[in-house]
């Protein structure tokens, strides 16, 4: 059987999705074929004249009520979610010693409970349908560590544990449900801008192909989970990182 990298009439999740790298992997699912792509965050403002296939949904991940309210409504509207893509998260980085209680938790909760909270949500449906792709947002800092960013680091290698653990649970029953991860490098959009210009420099340094990657590569990447020519791969972690030396 011919397979092709697309979304051609599923139903897509992608959380995070009004900026950088999510609204890349909006866009790229929506030009990809998708019968509707939901776009969630808290700040839907940037998804103005996005196209028409592309529902703008304003959802905080920490919203446990909310997001069951979300799921209700894409299942009422549009019968199954199909891909579902965890990417919302943030930073706040610093060394361990100068790091506050709120800046853990917080990023805790969103990183990390918020990618719980979600396929929490929308798995079951998924499972009973007996198919569908989980995409979640890990990266090269949840594998190998990096100083000043004991949080998100811890945050991002807790997805990776969580992207294995459901690859074996979510289809022990026979369901063709597949939950792999991608770990970006370092990554041209709004939240590398906060690093300083010296710390990007020694990145691309340490990078084989010699340069920051963009949404876009991160984007192809999702498209390939979750169209059919990923169908036997699940459980897995994909760097999409230039080849960066950390």
């Amino acid at each position: 059987m011919e397979r092709i990298m697309n979304v051609n009439g599923k139903v897509c999740v992608v959380t995070g999705g009004a900026r950088g790298i999510g609204r890349e992997i909006v866009d790229r699912f929506a030009a990809g074929g998708a019968k509707k792509v939901y776009a969630c965050d808290v700040n839907i403002e940037a998804l103005e004249g996005c196209a028409e296939n592309v529902a703008p949904y304003v959802l905080n991940v920490t919203d446990v009520a909310a997001i069951a309210k979300f799921t209700d409504d894409v299942l009422a509207a549009d019968g199954a979610i199909d891909v579902l893509v965890n990417n919302a998260g943030i930073t706040r980085d610093g060394l361990l010693q100068n790091t506050s209680d709120e800046e853990w938790n917080l990023v805790v909760g969103i990183n990390l409970k918020g990618v719980f909270n979600v396929t929490r949500a929308i798995a079951p449906g998924m499972v009973n349908a007996g198919s569908g792709s989980i995409i979640n947002m890990a990266s090269v800092v949840g594998v190998d560590g990096n100083i000043g960013q004991t949080n998100y680091s811890a945050t991002k290698a807790g997805v990776i544990g969580m992207t294995k653990t459901w690859s074996k649970e979510f289809a022990r029953k026979g369901a063709q449900v597949r939950v792999n991860a991608l770990a970006p490098g370092f990554i041209a959009t709004p939240m590398t801008e906060k690093v300083p210009q010296k710390v990007l420099d020694i990145m691309v340094g340490n990078t084989v192909l010699g340069r920051m990657g963009t949404p876009e590569d991160i984007a192809n990447a999702a498209m390939f989970f979750a169209s059919d020519m990923s169908s036997f791969i699940t459980g897995q972690v994909l760097k999409v990182d230039g080849g960066l030396k950390l």
